[in-house]
């Protein structure tokens, strides 16, 4: 089954899942710790996205990834897309492009996941945030990507994982929340390792 079908036909608790793994493994790109995210997974464990606990933890999470993200400046962050300004003085698109580094787009894509993740889950909330997720961490991936195209092992493994925590949840429900968390895991510890190697190639 395709991407766009298990994301389709996923339940609250899958959508929840998806969404939140693909933050996850961004979570290098905002600087912070491993385990930020860990009460969110331990909700959806608990009873599900539940409204109260989800959105308590979902907070906390925001609260502690802004202190981590010492670099961002979110009423300032770069358009993700790009657009080029517009009227006298403006930049060009080719000036904004080389204003802004790969690394740059990539966090303003994760930081825009946290954002948008939503407070009081629903149904249509989670599926809408769980397409963004999905897109958006492709996106971040390919960014980041050696490959000449950016389509490059690093996109086809971040495919790979998120059809898998999909199928995960899809096969097992709740029983499949730790297998997700470790198939997130590892593709953290993969993100971590390439920012920080573009990091010393920059120093």
């Amino acid at each position: 089954m395709s991407l766009v079908d298990l994301i389709a036909q996923a339940d609250e608790r899958g959508l929840a899942a998806s969404g939140l793994a693909c933050l996850d493994r961004c979570v290098p790109l905002l600087g912070g710790d491993d385990e930020v995210l860990r009460p969110l997974w331990s909700s959806l464990a608990d009873g599900g996205a539940d409204g109260d606990a989800w959105g308590e933890r979902l907070a906390k999470a925001r609260a502690e990834l802004d202190s981590a993200d010492t670099s961002a400046d979110t009423s300032a962050d770069p358009d993700p897309d790009l657009v080029p300004g517009s009227g006298p003085g403006a930049e060009t698109e080719a000036e904004t492009e080389a204003a802004v580094s790969d690394e740059e787009r990539a966090a303003a894509l994760a930081r825009r996941m946290l954002a948008t993740a939503p407070d009081d889950p629903c149904a249509s909330a989670l599926r809408a945030w769980a397409d963004a997720c999905s897109a958006a961490a492709l996106r971040i991936h390919r960014l980041l990507d050696v490959a000449a195209g950016g389509d490059g092992p690093l996109v086809a493994a971040e495919l790979r994982r998120q059809v898998a925590v999909l199928e995960l949840l899809a096969a097992r429900g709740a029983g499949g929340l730790r297998p997700a968390l470790e198939v997130s895991t590892e593709g953290r510890r993969v993100l971590r390792a390439v920012v920080s190697r573009r990091a010393r190639g920059r120093s």
